[in-house]
């Protein structure tokens, strides 16, 4: 996969195992296209309620 490194950034992210099974089951459950787009999607969920903005344009 290419990444626009002009607006991306690859970060190396060690998670503990029972999190990574659960982020995996959101990935199936929500019928995601990859592991990262749920990861994104759930810092993206935990933005919003954390400040309560919009984070729509990652």
């Amino acid at each position: 996969m290419i990444v626009d490194k002009k607006v991306n950034v690859q970060l190396l992210v060690t998670f503990p195992k029972g999190l990574i099974r659960d982020i995996e089951n959101y990935w199936h459950e929500n019928h995601l296209k990859s592991r990262s787009e749920a990861i994104r999607e759930l810092v993206v969920k935990g933005l919003r309620e954390f400040k309560h903005e919009s984070y729509e344009n990652y």
